[in-house]
């Protein structure tokens, strides 16, 4: 089903035609929502824009427009205001109809995408044998609505973690393996590495202050990539220690990753060189193997080169980015394929599709979008950092949330003299915590960077997870006081909107669309947020206003159906943010 503002526009640009020709054919109508609610639902400044191309004053415009405008089914009159805004108010009884339509699709009227798109989202990323800290939160939690977006609209959506699982390092992780545990070699499981970060500290340790240590680490890294095989095996163990670790942290945030790492695209980076030497891009610079960059300079104004192999033979992470990027154009058949990092690859990225187009491995038809993120900050506007200066580990930062989430619920039952299980209040700690800490991040503009509060994403006021939550399990009660069958009382009853609350819910609830539509474009979860905290206010008002239970019929079972609908729209939208919802807190 259209959202309301698509078939409007689709009416204006009808209408542009019959007005001014088929020249204008293609002209933006303009057409955005109002404002002001007093000026109506929508507002099409149209002819403002035309009036210097046309040479005609803009009222004029407007009513020659308003002539050709064939909506009568959808709005009322438009009425033309000021020097020539043309405002639309949708009619009640259309809302109603679209409404009715939504009440028995499971889809609340979101078609899936008519052409879907091969996309890969690239996020998350961790590095093996380091922790996932809180810089890794952003890319986790925006990547994962991002991917859950377009799988809800229909797009074929790859969603793939960029594991860091090759390069120098693992010399020298391997060198200090085969000296505390060289059993680990040669035998399979003999033994479990435990802490990783901090074996990743004493091998780090050791190579600073050993020059002779420093040489073996080289030696292994030549050869883990030569394939010598009981590096591989100290490899592969570092590699699985690793996802048993973030694989419980994606149990926790509910997320869902196929792994390919870089270790991946090692066989491929022989090619990318080739094939940039045979377009006659490549160039050699201190003996390394270069692209010069177009728009790129060092401090002397000459242009900056893209190393693609290092003096010695070696690669780097613009190589393995290059070869990810024409394995999933080529073999993937990937057509859109989105980057989600921190803002400061932004020049790493803009430097890497730079080089891939000019090689001509980037087709028309292929998008390439990198999103980028801001910093986590503490309450004091610095990066969020431990009181002994370390880097906030993950699990650290979740359990807390959940944690603090459990004594707030349970300080509230306390207060309210109830009796809940273990069982119960382990799963809404849960839920509140996670759930807390996702919507925070999701809810700011990604651009931006943000403060990380535990008491105000906890919170049960304002824009927070735990308000959204609150207000679902609010209408589920509702359900449970009026023992209503929702399933069957759709089938038999239908929307009818009288009131102001319930004409304003109701239209809220048919933007949805277009919402999820603006975000498969621009990439800006917060907007869901936006929308989903709007609809909660909303809805709240609507029940403050209007009888639902002691209402009479037929009013009781239309606010019943407006309370359904919005109880499957938060739980719509709150699931595609990642978050669980509760039917009883």
């Amino acid at each position: 089903m259209n959202s309301t503002i698509e078939q409007l526009k689709t009416q204006f640009q009808q209408a542009l035609i019959a007005a001014f020709g088929s020249d204008y054919a293609e002209v933006d109508p303009m057409l955005v929502a109002a404002s002001n609610p007093k000026f109506g639902d929508y507002q099409s400044n149209a002819a403002l824009g035309l009036s210097k191309q046309l040479k005609q004053a803009p009222r004029t415009i407007a009513e020659k427009i308003t002539q050709h405008l064939e909506i009568a089914e959808i709005c009322l009159t438009p009425e033309i205001a000021g020097p020539g805004f043309i405002n639309l108010t949708v009619k009640p009884e259309y809302l109603e109809g679209q409404i009715n339509a939504i009440q028995t699709d499971p889809g609340l009227g979101i078609s899936p995408a008519k052409n879907p798109q091969r996309v890969i989202v690239d996020f998350s990323s961790p590095n093996i044998a380091k922790e996932m800290h809180v810089g890794h939160l952003r890319s986790t939690i925006i990547g994962d609505c991002i991917a859950r977006i377009l799988e809800f609209q229909g797009e074929d959506v790859l969603r793939l973690n960029h594991l860091g699982d090759w390069g120098t390092q693992f010399g020298m992780l391997i060198a200090y393996l085969r000296e505390v545990c060289p059993e680990a070699l040669t035998t399979a499981n003999a033994v479990d590495l435990g802490n990783l970060v901090e074996f990743y500290r004493k091998a780090k340790k050791r190579f600073d202050e050993d020059e002779n240590f420093q040489e073996t680490a080289r030696e292994e890294v030549v050869k883990l990539q030569s394939g010598a095989e009981d590096s591989r095996r100290a490899w592969q163990l570092l590699c699985e220690q690793s996802r048993r670790e973030f694989q419980v942290i994606y149990n926790l945030l509910d997320v869902k990753l196929t792994e390919r790492g870089e270790s991946f695209y090692n066989p491929l980076l022989p090619d990318v060189v080739e094939d940039l030497a045979k377009t006659g891009l490549l160039e050699e610079d201190a003996g390394a193997q270069c692209v010069f960059l177009e728009g790129f300079s060092n401090k002397e104004g000459q242009p900056l080169p893209l190393i693609v192999q290092k003096s010695g033979g070696g690669y780097n992470y613009a190589t393995t980015d290059l070869a990810a990027l024409r394995y999933r154009i080529f073999q993937d058949r990937a057509e859109r394929i989105i980057y989600v990092t921190d803002a400061g690859q932004a020049n790493h990225f803009t430097q890497v599709f730079q080089v891939a187009k000019r090689a001509g491995w980037i087709p028309d038809t292929v998008e390439l979008v990198h999103v980028p993120f801001g910093l986590v900050l503490g309450e004091d506007n610095k990066k969020l950092k431990t009181r002994s200066g370390e880097t906030v580990r993950l699990k650290d930062l979740l359990d807390e949330a959940i944690d603090r989430a459990r004594a707030d619920l349970e300080s509230r039952l306390k207060d309210e003299n109830r009796q809940e299980s273990e069982e119960f209040i382990a799963n809404v700690a849960q839920v509140i915590g996670i759930s807390a800490v996702k919507y925070a991040d999701l809810s700011q503009n990604r651009n931006s960077n943000y403060v990380f509060s535990f008491d105000k994403m906890l919170s049960l006021q304002g824009n927070t997870a735990p308000y959204l939550l609150y207000v679902y399990a609010r209408i589920c009660s509702i359900g449970r006081k009026g023992n209503i069958d929702f399933e069957q009382l759709e089938k038999d009853a239908k929307v009818l909107l009288q009131e102001d609350e319930e004409l304003v819910l109701a239209k809220h609830l048919l933007q949805l669309s277009e919402v999820l539509k603006n975000i498969e474009q621009d990439l800006l979860p917060n907007r869901l947020c936006e929308y989903l905290y709007e609809l909660s206010k909303k809805f709240n008002k609507f029940y403050e206003e209007c009888e639902v239970l002691k209402a009479e019929e037929p009013q009781r079972s239309s606010r019943l159906i407006l309370c359904d609908i919005t109880a499957r729209t938060l739980k719509l939208g709150l699931s595609l943010l990642g978050i669980q919802v509760l039917e009883r807190m």
